[in-house]
Parts: structure tokens; sequence; C-alpha cells
């Protein structure tokens, strides 16, 4: 019995080794900025593949954002996220699709995602998960408004790139903290016939949070600070430092700044138990706001047990982490 306790003990450690290792890596690459949203405050598989099965039950999460109202070509993205978990719990598994457009380039990813989750002595959960996809990269010099059309540098480009990532994640009904590298393999010079080659860069995510009771004798009113930390070669590091105010598990207000950029309002209403609906408005405070009015984001969440998959297990509330 101690021999295998001790086998027990010594694979989660060595599963966990690789894990760090995998999150260690990193060189000097040359960087073109990522998706942004802030629809990751409701759906953590956007930037953290452990994030799957966390919801316990089926999880399917569709956003929407228009950057930069008013700027011709500015970015368009959407996201479908889908996850639930699966063996009472211990394993996650999760599908990702991205479509980010900005100007005459579209970036459409798809990726999958294995997570497995120990149950910690104190009643929280600890997960480690990877992820594997690929991204298409487009660059439609078509739609380009151009006096001749003879450069052969003014072509359609199509390129698909592999990519895997990992990530480890912490919740538990009070807390949560999550380190994840979403995309570990780099590509330089992406569209090397193109007027402009892309840098499709390796980058880091640090999130943490706490839920806290603003009376500390009822759970009707919580506050819930919370902190995104993105790291990306050739950027400035950039920092989510938000704030929400959650009404009865039913209703959340809030406000998130982000450094270099600006400040975010958002709302989300839980219709019924399955269903919750997000709105999200970027107030820029950068010189970008002189030309554009600003960001909006929609956020669609439906929730549903399936009894034989989830059986008894408890589902954490809709603004759990």
């Amino acid at each position: 019995m101690n021999f295998r306790i001790r086998n027990v003990i010594g694979g989660r450690r060595r599963i966990i080794t690789f894990f760090v290792m995998l999150l260690c890596l990193g060189n000097y690459v040359k960087a073109q900025q990522n998706i942004v949203t802030s629809q990751y405050l409701y759906n953590g598989l956007l930037i953290n593949p452990a994030y799957a099965g966390s919801h316990v039950q089926l999880s399917a999460t569709l956003t929407y954002r228009n950057q930069w109202v008013n700027f011709d070509g500015a970015p368009i993205t959407a996201t479908l996220g889908v996850h639930s978990s699966f063996y009472r719990g211990k394993v996650g598994l999760g599908a990702l699709i991205t479509s980010d457009r900005i100007g005459s380039y579209t970036n459409t990813g798809l990726f999958g995602s294995y997570a497995y989750i120990f149950s910690t002595s104190n009643g929280g959960s600890f997960s480690m998960g990877v992820q594997v996809g690929a991204n298409n990269y487009k660059a439609d010099f078509s739609a380009l408004s151009l006096r001749s059309t003879a450069d052969p540098r003014f072509i359609n480009i199509s390129e698909t790139k592999p990519n895997v990532g990992a990530g480890i994640f912490y919740y538990d009904k009070k807390k949560f903290i999550g380190v994840s590298v979403p995309g570990l393999i780099s590509y330089d010079k992406l569209f090397n016939n193109a007027l402009q080659p892309l840098y499709i860069p390796r980058y880091y995510y640090l999130n943490a949070g706490v839920k806290l009771r603003v009376n500390p004798s009822s759970d009707k009113i919580m506050l819930t600070p919370s902190v995104l930390v993105r790291i990306q070669d050739g950027t400035p590091i950039s920092v989510d430092f938000n704030l929400n105010l959650i009404f009865d598990e039913q209703v959340s207000i809030g406000t998130s700044y982000r450094t270099g950029d600006g400040v975010t309002s958002f709302a989300n209403l839980r219709i019924t138990d399955k269903l919750s609906v997000g709105y999200f408005y970027d107030w820029l405070t950068s010189d970008v706001r002189s030309y554009s009015r600003g960001s909006h984001e929609l956020m669609l969440n439906f929730r549903t047990r399936i009894r034989n998959v989830h059986k008894d297990l408890d589902c954490p509330h809709l603004f759990s982490h």
C-alpha cells in the first residue's frame, strides 16, 4: 500500500515538473500583438488550457469584440469556447475557435484542450492543461484600393501554422491563480513575400484573483479583485487590474484598467441557471481616443449538466472564477 502511494505521489511530481518545464521554455522573438479581449474574465479558456473542465458542467461561451470603433480596418474578434469535465471531474476537455480580423489580415484558430485535475486537501482544484491546434493567417490585398495592381507583392497569401500551449491553474471557492503559455511555438517572418512580414511571438499570462465578502456575515454581495499580466517579447508588459462587484450570484458590474490602453466597464446578467449575457465597453486613455469611440464586447454563456457525465458533482457559480 505504501509503495502504491509513493508511486502515485512520484508520478504526480514528474507530471508537475514536466508542465513547469514547458511553461519556462523561452527565447527571443520579434513581436506581433496577440488577440486582446476582456472576456477572459468569464472564459479563462481564452488564455489558459488548464481552465478546461473548471465549470464542471458543459459550458459554451460565444464572444464578439469590435475594437476601436470608427477606424477603417480596426480589429474585429469573435471566439467560441466549449469545455466540460469528465471522469468525475478529474479530466477537462475543451475546444476553442477564434477569428481575428484587422485590415487586410485575418487570423483564424482552432485548438483542442486537455486538462488533468487534482483535488486538493483544502477543497480546491489544481489543473494542468495542454492545447494543440493551428492558426491560419491570411492577407487579402484584393480589398485594398490601389492605383496599380501590377506589384507582385500585392497578392493574397495564406499560411497555416500549428502550435501547442500549456498552463497550470489552481482554484477554490475563494481564490484562483493561473500561469500559461498558450503558444509555445514562435514564428519569424510570416508572409515573407508581403509588404510587411508578420512575427508571431511566444507570450505568457499570469492571472490571479480573490473573492471577498462585502458584509462579513453574508454572501449576498461579493467583491472580486483580480489581475492579468501579459508578457510578450518585443512589447511592453501589459497588466489588467479588474474589480468585480457581484450581487446575489445573479448580476455583476465592474471595471478594469489596462496599462497603456484604457478603462473597461462591464456588466454580466445571469438570465437563467443555464444562460447569461455580458457587455464590455472600453474607454480609451491612449492617443487613439481622439479618433475612436472605444471598443465593444458582447458575451453569451450557456451551461448545462449532463447527468450521465457530471452525475452529482458540485458545479461552481457563474462568478466563481
